[in-house]
């Protein structure tokens, strides 16, 4: 692993110079700049760095993508078939049905061996960093490389889970997905505005009385190759409340887990085969010094998994909200949708211009 430093990467700023890693989410108000990523399960590691500068213009997201060399678009496997995924549905439908949920967020995570050739350097999270933002652009990307402390993140994240700008804290959930803005139905404005009601209790347990708003709902917004349903939830920190409080309110994020969400995390418990790791967790940055902060939801998120015998793994995540009104068939699809181009970016093929990224 020496051939990989500790790094990270997000909106054109490199951080390097690892100086402090640490568990306790107190750290991020005292000073520098960190990294930060936060498992769905509750595992939080905190990066800070002393160097953090523009990426130098040789630093191309084209010479870094060539170093990728991604799994067989075939090789994935996932936690839950498509017959379990169904069955999960019409399960979360029943505990609806039976007032235990009005809302459950069901994913499952899917994996695939990395080529490790003779002697050649480890699979570098860095690359496909850079094949993602080739491949799939999105407005909350990042990487953090930390494999001494079992962290490897890409994200090619669009959705905002915490955003900070001194006592000012912002969340824009995520519910609603079509291929076209025409495509949404009915169920896809109510769990957006479900969600919301989530988020603003949840910034409400740490924001001054009356500060918390929703400045858009359910905006429309257009990413590559699907359109969502978009959120603005903002509020005013209350005195003395500072990031590990903020984060025990608001993690996990309500709109991967459901409402309310202690019942949909007991429902996700009983349903999912396999712990969701970084996928929607949070992946972001802190920069102590100036009082800001993003921190996306750990979605359209892979990660490299060295923990376990044989060639080191990589995975990815994908689920769909499921209402009352939910089919099936359909949010099986909606998974299939969220998936398909990142897995075939993933494994070398930029979807836009049909072209190899090899």
């Amino acid at each position: 692993m020496r051939d990989l430093a500790p790094m990270a990467r997000f909106g054109g700023l490199v951080a390097s110079d690892l100086r402090d890693v640490t568990a306790d989410a107190g750290a991020l108000d005292s000073a520098g700049f960190w990294a930060v990523a936060v498992d769905f399960e509750g595992r939080t590691v905190c990066a800070r760095f002393g160097d953090v500068r523009r990426a130098p213009a040789a630093d191309t997201d084209a010479d870094r993508a060539a170093a990728w060399h991604g799994p067989d678009r075939a090789a994935w496997t996932t936690s839950l078939d498509r017959g379990a995924y169904e069955a999960g549905v019409r399960t979360v439908r029943e505990r609806i049905a039976a007032g235990d949920v009005y809302q459950v967020n069901l994913c499952r995570v899917l994996t695939a061996p990395l080529p490790v050739g003779a002697g050649g350097p480890p699979p570098d999270i860095d690359a496909l960093g850079a094949v993602l933002a080739l491949g799939n652009p999105a407005p909350y990307a990042g990487t953090i490389r930390l494999p001494a402390h079992g962290v490897e993140i890409a994200t090619a994240s669009p959705e905002l889970f915490l955003r900070r700008d001194g006592r000012t804290v912002e969340s824009g959930p995520i519910k609603g997905t079509a291929q076209t803005a025409d495509g949404f139905l009915p169920k896809d404005e109510a769990e957006n505005v479900m969600i919301v009601d989530l988020v603003r209790n949840d910034l409400g347990r740490v924001c001054a009385t009356g500060s918390v708003t929703v400045p858009a709902l359910c905006a429309v917004e257009p990413h590559p190759g699907l359109v969502h349903l978009v959120s603005t939830v903002r509020g005013d920190l209350r005195p003395g409340a500072g990031w590990p409080e903020l984060l025990a309110a608001a993690f996990p994020p309500g709109s991967v887990t459901g409402a309310p969400k202690s019942s949909a995390l007991r429902i996700i418990g009983e349903l999912e085969t396999a712990p969701r790791g970084p996928y929607c967790g949070a992946v972001g940055w802190v920069d102590a010094d100036r009082g800001t902060a993003a921190l996306a939801v750990g979605i359209r998120t892979f990660w490299i998994d060295r923990g376990g015998p044989g060639r080191p793994q990589l995975r990815f995540g994908t689920g769909a909200g499921i209402t009352w009104g939910s089919d099936p068939a359909g949010e099986w699809a909606e998974t299939e949708l969220k998936a398909e181009r990142l897995l075939a970016v993933a494994s070398g093929v930029h979807e836009a211009s049909g072209r190899t990224l090899r």
